[in-house]
């Protein structure tokens, strides 16, 4: 019988027992904290799901591969019954994040996986997707943990928050942004 285990662990060794071949996955959302970070908030491996975002470069190889794609939806099938999945994976221009995010990334080390390769963004570009929501209270209750635990000066916010990219293909983006943002900054420490 199998030992208890979070939910993003489960859902990405599920997934990566489908697998043949080496896979590289960069987790954002709750997943990513849970999993990226040594001492993570109480109660974040239960999320239900993992998401992902994928480097432009290697979007096209994402794309062509149907195998990753089958074994994803056989994953999400036998996960469902337990309300589990890995519902997106978005290419790096549809979320916010530094033009340079994926020079910075950290690898995870948990689960222990034979196929899939994780990482999760630097904890500035961690933030920058988290802020997708506006000032929406649980994703910055997440984002002041992650500027507490990695002790963010509002310099190096600010700098951040310079260097975004936000998709332009709706105005939407730019007003939950700014709406973050002005949260945020008050969030980063003053030295």
């Amino acid at each position: 019988m199998r030992p208890e285990i979070d939910n993003p662990s489960r859902i990405l060794l599920e997934l990566d027992s489908r697998l043949d071949h080496a896979v590289e996955l960069t987790l954002i959302g709750k997943s990513a904290i849970w999993l990226g970070y040594a001492d993570p908030p109480t109660g974040y491996g239960v999320t239900a799901d993992v998401d992902a975002v994928v480097p432009a470069e290697h979007s096209e190889i994402m794309d062509h591969d149907l195998a990753f794609w089958q074994s994803l939806k056989e994953a999400n099938a036998a996960l469902e019954p337990f309300g589990l999945y890995l519902s997106h994976i978005f290419e790096q221009h549809s979320v916010f994040l530094r033009a340079d995010w994926a020079a910075h990334r950290v690898r995870v080390t948990r689960p222990v996986t034979n196929h899939l390769v994780l990482f999760r963004p630097a904890t500035l570009d961690l933030i920058l997707t988290k802020m997708m929501r506006g000032d929406d209270p649980q994703h910055m209750e997440e984002i002041q943990w992650m500027i507490h635990k990695d002790h963010i000066s509002k310099q190096d916010m600010t700098a951040c928050l310079a260097a975004a990219v936000i998709p332009d293909d709706d105005p939407v983006w730019q007003e939950l942004f700014q709406q973050a943002k002005t949260v945020v900054l008050t969030m980063a420490y003053d030295s």
